[in-house]
């Protein structure tokens, strides 16, 4: 690698869905390429960090063509300002990825495809999901499990579906890690595991704060904070390895 500068793709980032998520994205993007690269190689990132109260008045709204036309004009500005391919550090609001990316000619990295090859790759087929209330209680990502990877996908009961979307929204996305709600959380694993879940996807990019693999050594997580940042950083330096590092 001793041509400069190393060209890496640039990572175009749809973030502020929270800051708590778009924190890790950031720190963990870099950390990674710079394992993969070493040195003092980080990735090459361009954020456009949302207002999150926007987002989540559209979100309580249902305000779903409105949240896909703000997130529209903020994923021109990303491929008008040089990125190579754009995420959206949220589940929720892949709902309207088809909405923001319309009008964009970059690549899009979808969360639900790193997360789906991780858990078939297992060999599970029968699946929980947790995030927000529109990723559990509407069909957008499971359908997008069920078509894509061939999963049946379990969702908490309504009244679990609230209590995980108001930790959510009153704890994570404020930074705020409560014991109680470790405790909610793990308990709804295990009633989705009691019903047939061979594995728990952790739908909603704050959720990483609040569990991780140790707290439920025999039911495995599928943290899609980590699986989506984890494609990114391979999809960004795939080709940076090349003679001179030019991909």
């Amino acid at each position: 690698m001793d041509a400069r500068p190393l060209k890496i793709k640039t990572i175009g980032i749809l973030g502020g869905m929270s800051d708590q998520a778009t924190l890790q994205y950031y720190r963990e993007i870099n950390a990674q390429v710079n394992r993969r690269l070493g040195g003092w190689d980080i990735g090459e990132t361009i954020i456009s960090g949302v207002n999150f109260g926007n987002i989540e008045y559209f979100v309580r709204s249902a305000k779903w063509e409105e949240a896909g036309d703000y997130l529209a004009e903020k994923a021109i500005g990303l491929q008008a300002a040089g990125a190579d391919f754009l995420i959206c550090v949220s589940n929720t609001m892949h709902r309207v990825a088809p909405r923001f990316m319309k009008n964009i000619s970059i690549p899009f990295l979808h969360i639900g495809d790193p997360t789906g090859a991780a858990v078939t790759a297992q060999g599970i087929n029968r699946i929980g999901l947790l995030g927000t209330m529109p990723v559990m209680a509407t069909p957008f990502l499971r359908n997008y499990y069920e078509e894509k990877f061939s999963l049946e996908v379990v969702v908490p009961t309504k009244e679990e579906q609230e209590d995980i979307d108001h930790i959510i929204f009153r704890e994570l996305v404020r930074g705020q890690v409560v014991q109680k709600s470790k405790d909610r959380y793990l308990g709804v694993c295990d009633s989705l595991a009691s019903r047939g879940a061979q594995g728990i996807i952790l739908g909603c990019t704050e959720i990483f704060l609040l569990l991780n693999q140790s707290d439920s050594p025999g039911l495995p997580f599928f943290d899609t904070t980590a699986l989506h940042i984890a494609e990114t950083v391979r999809f960004a330096t795939e080709d940076a390895s090349s003679p001179g590092g030019i991909f």
